[in-house]
């Protein structure tokens, strides 16, 4: 039985369990998503990946800066809706938009809650140095991310998975698991699963103030700092280069043989290696302002690193 839906998300990891949806014949009544940024150059308004998605199937697309007040709430519920699904759509849902479908909010959620509960927790669990996490289908309650589980995938994180990778692996499967969700839903057979009360942990968002690498930590922590913010925002460190010091970004790296002072460069293969508190790193792929990523190897043909360089 197809379901009346009303879908929210923002994001590209939103979009393939739209397209879950609409291909498994479910009536979107509408989306709503975060409004138009500033993007590009130009700083020209930019709808959401969703946004355009929705569109491209003719689906009404709103896109409120707050679900608080009563005319927005009134405007939800006389969608009418079975149940709403939520895709890191980007704010928080009151009791009533909460209250209004009849079957209520289902989220998907990229963690294997408890743990990673909040905003960032595929850049989390790979900062972490967690090996496995899960995608996770949930109905939600007024607190954050702390409703019943109803199903779940768990995927094995890689030694070295980036947030990248991790997010594009799970984006795929979050839509298939929802589509899922919504069969069993339509059956009344979507059974459910309080999440345990211990091993909470929450996934803040990203700043910009904790991407800039220290060398002086252990190499994993370093790799795993790395790849846990790549592609974006992306780690960085300051290198000489041309007479100049310079912000890299390292999108890519593995652990290493070799130690020396932190920061500085120890050679040892055609990728540069790091040293780091202990052990070190050798860098895969990097970043040049301005420019598009290279191999470690590339980058050293056009940047002169010695042995005995210090990066910061």
């Amino acid at each position: 039985m197809s379901l009346r839906v009303v879908f929210m998300g923002t994001p590209e990891f939103s979009v393939p369990t739209l397209m879950e949806i609409v291909g498994q014949g479910h009536e979107v009544a509408a989306c709503y998503s975060q409004p138009p940024r500033p993007a590009g150059r130009g700083m020209d308004l930019k709808k959401s990946p969703v946004h355009e998605a929705a569109e491209s199937f003719g689906i009404p697309v709103f896109t409120p800066d707050s679900l608080k007040g009563a005319d927005e709430q009134t405007a939800f519920a006389a969608l009418e809706a079975d149940v709403a699904v939520v895709v890191a759509y980007g704010l928080l849902l009151p009791k009533a938009i909460l209250e209004a479908p009849r079957y209520g909010c289902l989220n998907l959620h990229a963690s294997l809650l408890p743990r990673w509960r909040g905003a960032a927790p595929i850049n989390r669990a790979i900062m972490a140095g967690d090996t496995e996490t899960a995608v996770q289908v949930m109905r939600m309650e007024e607190g954050l991310d702390t409703g019943p589980v109803c199903l779940s995938e768990t995927v094995a994180i890689g030694d070295n998975m980036t947030a990248g990778e991790l997010h594009d692996r799970l984006s795929a499967l979050g839509g298939d698991l929802m589509v899922r969700a919504l069969a069993a839903l339509s059956r009344g057979a979507l059974g459910e699963q309080t999440q345990a009360e211990e091993g909470i942990t929450y996934a803040s968002k990203l700043s910009k103030q904790e991407t800039r690498i220290d060398w002086s930590r252990p190499a994993a922590e370093v790799h795993n700092h790395i790849r846990g913010l790549s592609p974006f925002p992306g780690a960085w460190c300051e290198m000489p280069l041309g007479g100049k010091r310079e912000r890299v970004k390292i999108l890519r790296s593995t652990l290493a043989e070799g130690k020396g002072d932190p920061g500085t460069v120890i050679g040892g293969g055609d990728a540069p290696a790091i040293a780091c508190g202990s052990g070190a790193v050798r860098l895969i792929e990097l970043q040049r302002a301005g420019r598009k990523p290279v191999s470690g190897a590339e980058f050293l043909r056009g940047a002169s690193l010695p042995d005995g360089t210090v990066l910061d």
